[in-house]
């Protein structure tokens, strides 16, 4: 595993010329925050001002995203049939400063889009052909936990290369063959080393934050599902949808077609199970016409049904967003902890 030094000269020189052959993102201010975007011509991404306010899902998997295109002209001689958008752009992608705990979120996703029985091109293609700068994390937030759900601030899983900010200059480990590629475009080369895990440890000891959810496999899905704690865990819930948006590991979306004259597309758009549409049927009929049934959906799905499906721990990478950003104060890490305590009330004979 090799460890290149980039000095400050070097690094924003080697963005603009990775401009030239990569549609580059990264860390921008947005009103109050920080979000993902695209850089243009001398512009350099901001690090070190802990997560964004979203994930760097959105860079991936857009929003809203257009998956087809038609014409209901009859005059045409395609009317009527849908056309795949093309996926692949005239630049690969690359995003630089992810935090470890959005690259690793990218493996549990992608058990839902890229699985044997069926792969969507529309999440597939784009992951596959960006590559992922990561800039490791030196001072965690309160809310993080990320050591608690196999992640970390300076976890490699999903990265392809991670950066390390030493006074004005940067040290980086190369991991993947993209990343490496990444490096040589960019005229990043000067081998160094640098001790990676002593920054690693003094970084975890920083989290102060931990969960644990040992236990919740063994715990009876039907007796989570029917416990009287729900009532109030979702007492306050708003039905916001902030913490499903800002989630890394939330994929949820909606199809929906847009027609303008004879022109149509058909959309794919974020969506999220705290929505009273969410599962409203066609019959009118809608299995969680209540807020607390959509908040139980939310925290089974994440801490149990994930769980119990992949056995490979929860849906969740420890970023604490939704912590930060939930208006009422909900906490997935009590949650947990209420979960994983939970004993039902014996059967009376």
């Amino acid at each position: 595993m090799k460890t290149i030094k980039i000095e400050k000269k070097d690094w924003e020189q080697g963005l603009e010329k990775l401009k030239e052959s990569y549609r580059l993102f990264g860390p921008m201010p947005d009103k109050d925050d920080f979000e993902f975007k695209e850089l243009n011509a001398g512009e350099t991404p901001v690090l070190g001002n802990g997560n964004t306010r979203l994930s760097v899902k959105s860079v991936i998997y857009p929003q809203s995203q257009t998956m087809f295109t038609y014409t209901l002209d009859e005059s045409k001689p395609d009317h009527h049939i849908m056309k795949q958008v093309e996926l692949k752009g005239e630049k690969p992608r690359a995003v630089v400063g992810v935090r470890p705990c959005d690259a690793a979120s990218f493996k549990l996703v992608r058990r839902n889009f890229d699985s044997p029985e069926y792969k969507d091109p529309f999440w597939v293609e784009p992951y596959e052909e960006t590559t992922l700068v990561g800039y490791a994390c030196d001072e965690p937030l309160t809310t993080c936990f990320c050591t608690s759900v196999g992640c970390g601030p300076y976890n490699e899983e999903g990265l392809d290369l991670l950066l390390v900010k030493e006074g004005d200059d940067f040290f980086a480990r190369i991991l993947t063959k993209k990343g490496e590629d990444l490096a040589v475009a960019a005229g990043w080369s000067a081998d160094a080393d640098f001790d990676f895990e002593s920054r690693k440890t003094a970084a975890e000891e920083k989290i102060t934050a931990q969960i644990s959810t040992d236990g919740l496999k063994e715990k009876k899905t039907t007796d989570l599902f029917e416990a009287d704690f729900w009532d109030q865990i979702g007492f306050s819930c708003l039905n916001c949808g902030t913490c499903t948006y800002s989630c890394p590991t939330c994929w949820c979306f909606d199809i929906q077609d847009e027609v303008k004259g004879t022109e149509g597309k058909r959309i794919r758009n974020w969506d999220s199970c705290m929505y009273t549409l969410f599962t409203l049927e066609g019959s009118g009929h809608n299995p969680r016409p209540n807020k607390v049934q959509r908040v139980r959906q939310r925290f089974m799905h994440k801490l149990k049904y994930y769980v119990d499906k992949y056995d490979a721990g929860v849906q969740c990478v420890g970023c604490g967003r939704c912590i930060q950003l939930c208006p009422v104060n909900i906490d997935i890490r009590e949650v947990c902890e209420i979960m994983k305590n939970y004993t039902p009330a014996p059967q009376e004979a």
